[in-house]
């Protein structure tokens, strides 16, 4: 009898490890490709000192949000 329970929780023990292999493959279907964080998102979003799709602008507009927002010695004095 222990013969046939060793057997059983074998044969349950392998097909429980064969089912792993039929995972359905993940790929990206219709999904939407990034773009460049300065191309913008529109107007309703954007602030009005800032022009999309300029580069140069989106920079130098990160760095003053930067300096007047999370520097923490500029805000205090």
């Amino acid at each position: 009898m222990k013969r046939a329970a060793v057997f059983v929780a074998v044969v349950a023990v392998s097909l429980l490890g064969l089912s792993a292999c039929g995972e359905q493959p993940q790929t990206l279907s219709g999904a939407k490709q990034d773009t460049a964080a300065h191309s913008g998102v529109g107007t309703a979003f954007s602030d009005t000192q800032w022009k999309q799709r300029d580069r140069a602008a989106w920079e130098s507009h990160l760095k003053a949000r930067t300096q007047q927002g999370q520097n923490d010695y500029n805000r205090m004095n």
